[in-house]
């Protein structure tokens, strides 16, 4: 378990200087993506419409996801959550 939490924390802190782009690829990168990633970015504008979306589709999920886990306003006293909640499990 030790060797396990070693390793996790050394790719957590030490990680990111893998995945930022090397000096070439900076330069290439269109400028917003410069160090994010290696290779070419994002080429036209159809690309930057695919990312936005995307971003908004994971920004909507992210919200909802974290609106009914936290406040779920399921209020029926036959709801699957009261079995667990009642039987004490």
């Amino acid at each position: 378990m030790k060797k396990g939490a070693l390793i996790f924390v050394l790719l957590f802190f030490f990680g990111h200087f893998m995945a930022v782009a090397c000096d070439v690829c900076k330069k290439n990168q269109p400028k917003g993506f410069e160090n994010i990633t290696h290779g070419a970015g994002p080429s036209g504008d159809f690309d930057y419409i695919i990312i936005w979306g995307a971003v908004i589709i994971v920004g909507f999920t992210l919200f909802y996801s974290l609106k009914y886990l936290i406040r779920p306003k399921e209020d029926n006293p036959d709801h699957i959550k009261n079995i667990v909640r009642n039987e004490g499990f």
